[in-house]
């Protein structure tokens, strides 16, 4: 397989040196939004999908504190459908969408690709487009969804991945990708596992914001550290599920890169060592 990191969304908050924890006070930040599309047997598999077309067209759904706090560029060139155009393929050809979870800035592409299986914990589409529970409110953008795509739903049962329950996201057809549960960001949070060769890729979604909190003494900068506690659903389950996978870098970082979706600094990382 092939492996093609995307930021499908720039957006830039401010105070760089309190989100980014570097720079200036008074500069804007750099936030991405990082996805995958993976080249596979079965077509193209895409994990999140970023900033959509939709959203683009009609920022307002998006929300006006959403994007007065995060300053989206908003450009369509950053779109995932459009970076699979340049890369030579057509949207059609994108069979799979896997999706940590189904926050406007994840799956705000959905609707980008119509003809793809939109895969998903059975936890978040429950709440997020059944309102089983009702989430809070604001929380998700249901204009995503509203073209009905077929779903394809998980749960918490799985095989052993270094620890953590692992589902086969495409069924035998593709056993070398796999649903990661890791609850907390929201009730059905998921981390996206890759195979390459000897080695793994996670995408480990929004289940830990900055690289280094994954380091041996945890640090966050003030403000994106803030976000996060405002933007938990289980903060128990999200910490404890951060813990998990520091034990997982610091154990097994030889064999597993671990990254998240918005820090700049995993995603320039995994862009450089592209595979």
């Amino acid at each position: 397989m092939k492996v093609h990191h995307l930021n499908t969304g720039t957006m830039c908050p401010m105070e760089q040196r309190l989100v980014n924890g570097t720079g200036s006070l008074f500069q804007r930040a750099r936030m991405v939004c990082h996805c995958l599309l993976i080249e596979t047997d079965i077509g193209l598999v895409l994990v999140d999908t970023g900033i959509g077309l939709g959203d683009i067209a009609a920022p307002g759904r998006l929300g006006r504190r959403w994007l007065r706090q995060t300053a989206p560029k908003l450009d369509p060139s950053e779109t995932a459908v459009e970076q699979v155009r340049a890369l030579g393929y057509s949207p059609n050809d994108v069979r799979h969408v896997l999706l940590t979870h189904l926050d406007r800035d994840h799956a705000g592409g959905v609707p980008d690709f119509p003809h793809a299986a939109i895969h998903v914990h059975r936890a978040e589409y429950d709440m997020a487009v059944l309102r089983k529970p009702p989430p809070p409110e604001g929380r998700y953008v249901t204009e995503q969804w509203q073209h009905r795509p077929s779903w394809k739903f998980y749960d918490e049962a799985g095989e052993d991945w270094f620890g953590f329950k692992g589902v086969r996201a495409l069924s035998d057809r593709e056993a070398d990708v796999l649903i990661i549960p890791l609850a907390g960001h929201t009730l059905g949070h998921c981390g996206i596992a890759v195979r390459i060769s000897d080695k793994w890729l996670l995408h480990a979604g929004d289940s830990y914001f900055f690289h280094g909190q994954l380091e041996a003494s945890a640090r966050m900068p003030l403000v994106l550290g803030y976000f996060q506690r405002r933007v938990d659903m289980d903060r128990n389950a999200r910490i404890a599920n951060q813990a998990r996978l520091r034990a997982l870098k610091l154990k097994h970082g030889d064999r597993v890169t671990v990254f998240n979706s918005h820090d700049p600094v995993d995603y320039e990382n995994c862009r450089c060592g592209a595979h």
